[in-house]
């Protein structure tokens, strides 16, 4: 095993304060938008609307709107607009906030990687030095090793007895 280092940054908690209060903003802002909590369900039986969709919608509705001989009666045409409208506001939003999610998710990855990395060089050092009896690490390692419960010596099966 190798100890890389390719992060190395603390955040202070003032900084962490000023973020979650930013946060809780844009949660207060955003609070009447945020009225919809699907299940993975519904999610999953949701019609999706990408870039190359609201194009289409957009044409559809422009359509509509002109054509209302066209249009059937059980289209409420004002509210598709306003739901289309709702998507093109806060579509740029989501983007950017997924590519903020992205990059904390990728700092949160490599930093984790890291501490791991070095706890399970430290993890086999002590193992090592349990093994060899060096004062204080059995109870480390004993300690250490709940992490692995399944990873000890496999017990071979014995074979049954009696008369078959």
């Amino acid at each position: 095993m190798s100890q890389g280092n390719k992060i190395s940054f603390t955040v202070d908690e003032a900084k962490l304060a000023s973020v979650r209060e930013k946060l809780a903003a844009l949660q207060t802002d955003l609070a009447d938008v945020l009225i919809v909590n699907l299940t993975p369900e519904e999610r999953q039986n949701l019609l999706i609307m990408g870039s190359k969709t609201i194009d289409f919608v957009t044409r559809a509705l422009g359509y509509a709107q002109q054509n209302p001989n066209l249009t059937p009666p059980y289209i409420d045409l004002p509210e598709a607009q306003k739901d289309l409208s709702l998507v093109r506001n806060v579509m740029p939003v989501l983007q950017e906030l997924r590519t903020l999610t992205r990059g904390l998710e990728d700092t949160v990855m490599v930093a984790g990687s890291e501490a791991y990395d070095a706890a399970l060089i430290f993890y086999a050092s002590v193992k090592g030095a349990s093994r060899t009896d060096v004062p204080g690490a059995q109870a480390v390692h004993d300690d250490l090793k709940r992490q692995f419960p399944n990873r000890g010596r496999k017990k071979a099966d014995t074979p049954p007895t009696g008369n078959v």
